[in-house]
């Protein structure tokens, strides 16, 4: 594909999924700078896409130390949601649930065409959704901008998984609105097997039940594990006697609920309702749940492998998350599984970049930069 380089700039990047879709959506692609605090997250970062692409720190140190990036076409990210996630207690005071007011900063700063954020859908039922909307009204903090919102579901654009997210869509007012990439999969989604033996011939049986093997990469200061793809992250858990008869007594499909009493946990005797995806087995004829950061853990959810008596590896959760066989993950193996879970499916990123290239190649597209100066300094943030 020919024409510009398209700059890009990551917030709140983690191991890079977004970043991943934006670039498996066109060469053009350029990473301009990605900025996440947990160090083992960039330094996946960097093993991906080169040296020097990730700022290893929070976005506070960042904006207040460093060089903005010139030329950014796209921000994109997402800020951390687990104040207003529907999972586990809700915080509506969370600090993380203001650090939307740092990606906003950054937005003032850099100037993009487009930015893009992605959350939990529950996002868009929040008091940071309101501000964010707020903030781009005129006398607002992002005034020179406005947005459209969705709720995309991963599996509707190729992902081997059930994600639903709220996806932001900002634009500069100089430009109209770059709209929603259309599904492409409704009605024919990819599934577990699709994913795990269709495409990949993922052995059922873990590779090394030892763990990951002894490398070391130093980054930020720090020496980190790793790093590690493919196969290599096909390893297991030592799993109790107790848990490996919970396995097999659990059928294709099932869940805790198909557990002999005297293999239940005490606190699923006397809970007889609540989900139904704990302890359960993936389905290989449907797209995979939501996978999330402890996905190796089958009391968490819906993670156990279709017929093999263990959870699924963290090689197969990162093919569900649409990550290729050579993507380098850098750190422990519960970091690791953070990092895997905590990503954008990379399917669905490359939906979105999709659409946001066709808006800039588009010949009305034209962005005035002496607009996007009228923006006055915040001293706000």
């Amino acid at each position: 594909m020919g024409g510009a380089p398209i700059r890009t700039l990551d917030l709140f990047a983690g191991a890079g999924g977004l970043t991943a879709g934006f670039h498996a959506a066109s060469p053009r692609i350029e990473t301009a700078i990605a900025v996440e605090w947990d160090l083992a997250a960039a330094a996946s970062f960097e093993a991906n896409f080169g040296e020097g692409t990730a700022w290893g720190g929070s976005i506070q140190s960042w904006l207040a130390e460093a060089e903005m990036p010139t030329g950014v076409d796209i921000v994109i990210g997402g800020p951390p949601c687990q104040g207003f996630s529907t999972l586990g207690k809700q915080d509506a005071e969370d600090e993380r649930n203001y650090l939307w007011l740092k990606y906003a900063e950054t937005i003032r700063r850099v100037r993009p065409k487009y930015f893009v954020v992605e959350n939990v859908a529950a996002f868009a039922k929040s008091a940071q959704f309101q501000d964010f909307t707020a903030a781009v009204q005129p006398g607002g903090l992002l005034e020179d901008y406005d947005f459209d919102w969705r709720i995309l579901n991963a599996a509707d654009y190729g992902a081997a998984q059930a994600r639903k997210r709220a996806v932001l869509i900002g634009h500069h007012r100089d430009l109209p609105a770059p709209g929603f990439p259309e599904p492409s999969h409704i009605g024919r989604h990819r599934t577990v097997w699709d994913a795990l033996q269709g495409e990949r011939k993922v052995p059922f049986e873990t590779i090394d039940e030892r763990g990951l093997q002894p490398r070391l990469t130093e980054y930020g200061g720090r020496v980190f594990e790793g790093a590690f793809s493919g196969i290599e992250l096909h390893t297991g858990r030592n799993y109790t006697p107790l848990s490996l008869k919970r396995f097999a007594a659990i059928p294709v499909g099932g869940n805790r609920f198909d557990l002999p009493r005297h293999l239940e946990a005490r606190c699923w005797r006397d809970h007889r309702r609540g989900s139904a995806d704990v302890m359960g087995r993936l389905h290989w004829d449907k797209p995979s749940v939501t996978i999330r950061t402890e996905f190796f853990k089958p009391e968490k959810g819906r993670y156990l492998h279709p017929e093999a008596m263990r959870a699924i590896t963290h090689w197969e959760a990162a093919i569900l998350q649409g990550f290729p066989d050579d993507y380098r993950f850098i750190g422990t193996r519960t970091a690791i599984a953070k990092q895997i879970g905590n990503a954008v499916p990379i399917p669905l990123g490359r939906a979105i970049a999709t659409q946001l290239l066709d808006a800039l190649d588009h010949p009305d597209h034209s962005f005035s930069v002496a607009s996007a100066d009228r923006a006055p300094q915040l001293a706000l943030f």
